[in-house]
């Protein structure tokens, strides 16, 4: 198998993709990536033992960095391509036309695919689609993908690793003082996210919490839109920023209470992070995470753009001793529902699917 990954950065898909390569690679599988040379998924990968190759179209209609891909496809005698970006999409149909070699696609997010004649042609060359949850699954079939060509194969999670939670001086550098209940969103800002909705939710925390205090691990184009707002509701000692941080793990371990806000959701992988760490849960029923987090079990859930709700939802499981430690003690084997061998098991029943086909 040949995975195709061309975006820049460390995010969710890209970790999705090497957790896959890796675990491919360890139960025998030819297994190659192809990434941007110089960026995390390669090195990461490279670093992990893994064949790597350098794919970085210049655009989605790159015909030379298709016609490396190809030569790459025939000089490994890759059986399957495997498209886990929609950048990535592109370049996997060009590479593979007239090749006999199928290419799958993994869907990530619950919008909608545009309806024009090049997203017809790129994705109708597609052997099967691989959705990360239910909700990506409705959004392709009403985005015009027959259901026959799609399967549901949830993100995974390493449940194996250790991670250890951030010290008292790792918080203290952040701007948390002392040992208070601490509130952690890992996720960038952007508009589905919808960071503002969790600024004003914190807004409602510390109504009935004083002393609690929120992270915004991450960065992106709305920053500056999430400063006015933190200044605005008079929360600048309440609600920190920290940006990009290499140790979000740690900073996410180390929450009293994980968050996520968004409005649009395919699957909220960073809340299978916060299961596996033991972290009890609250979330918006925004896209695929109500398949993630079983409201009142091991979380709880929100509606979409409630700031009140949200808030009450986040203050509930940081006053109530009992419940948060009855949520909390169902994380772990939640997480275990979503292990990366799991996801594996089940994309290979698609692998085997179109090779059948």
């Amino acid at each position: 198998m040949l995975h195709i990954d061309t975006e820049r950065g460390w995010r969710g898909g890209e970790r999705q993709t090497l957790w896959l390569a890796r675990e491919l690679a360890r139960r025998g599988y030819g297994t190659v990536v192809a990434a941007r040379a110089g960026e995390p998924l390669y090195e990461r990968a490279a670093a992990a033992g893994l064949t790597c190759v350098d794919c970085a179209p210049a655009s989605e209609i790159d015909l030379v960095a298709a016609i490396r891909l190809r030569k790459s496809i025939r000089d490994h005698r890759v059986d399957l391509v495997h498209a886990h970006t929609a950048h990535a999409v592109a370049i996997a149909a060009l590479g593979t036309a007239g090749s006999g070699v199928p290419f799958v696609v993994s869907r990530r997010v619950d919008f909608d695919l545009r309806r024009n004649v090049g997203t017809r042609l790129k994705y109708g060359r597609a052997a099967m689609f691989i959705a990360i949850s239910q909700a990506v699954s409705n959004v392709l079939v009403r985005s015009g993908v027959q259901p026959d060509r799609i399967r549901v194969v949830p993100d995974g999670v390493d449940v194996h690793r250790l991670v250890t939670p951030a010290s008292a001086d790792t918080l203290r550098a952040t701007g948390v003082a002392g040992e208070r209940p601490l509130v952690v969103q890992v996720a960038q800002l952007v508009s589905h996210k919808d960071p503002l909705t969790f600024v004003r939710a914190m807004a409602r925390v510390h109504d009935e919490v004083p002393d609690a205090m929120a992270l915004m691990v991450g960065d992106g184009p709305l920053r500056d839109d999430v400063e006015r707002e933190i200044r605005a509701l008079g929360l600048g000692s309440v609600v920190l920023l920290t940006g990009y941080r290499t140790d979000a793990d740690a900073l996410l371990a180390a929450a009293t209470v994980a968050t996520l806000s968004s409005s649009e959701e395919g699957m909220g992988s960073v809340l299978l992070d916060a299961l596996a760490f033991g972290r009890p849960v609250a979330a918006t029923r925004a896209g695929g995470i109500p398949e993630v987090i079983v409201d009142g079990v091991c979380g709880l859930l929100a509606p979409v753009r409630d700031p009140r709700a949200l808030g009450d939802a986040i203050a509930a499981l940081l006053r109530d001793d009992a419940l948060r430690d009855r949520v909390a003690s169902k994380t772990k084997a939640r997480a275990a529902d979503f292990s990366v061998e799991v996801m594996t098991d089940r994309t290979i029943d698609v692998y085997a699917e179109i090779r059948r086909r």
